[in-house]
């Protein structure tokens, strides 16, 4: 492998992590804004409901994008594999 193998494939990796990263971080950020608003109105300052409906929508998240999330992890990983045995 020459070094613009390795930029390529350091290029991909970090548009993978992206494309992984970035359906939770944003619908997490969403709920965290939507909680400190609601709780800026309301003036309840509890931390733990911010934590506990992020940790809810990161999970539905998982439980429904897992299976691309998997899917897109094999196939990144399988082109690795490909170009480490060429």
């Amino acid at each position: 492998m020459d070094t613009g193998q390795v930029a390529d494939l350091l290029r991909d990796a970090v548009g993978v992590i992206l494309r992984l990263a970035t359906p939770m971080l944003l619908l997490s950020m969403v709920v965290g804004v939507t909680v400190a608003i609601f709780q800026a109105v309301t003036q309840i300052h509890e931390q733990t409901i911010g934590f506990v409906l992020k940790l809810i929508v990161v999970g539905g998240v998982l439980l429904m994008a897992g299976g691309w999330m998997m899917d897109t992890l094999q196939d990144f990983t399988r082109q690795v594999f490909t170009l480490i045995a060429s």
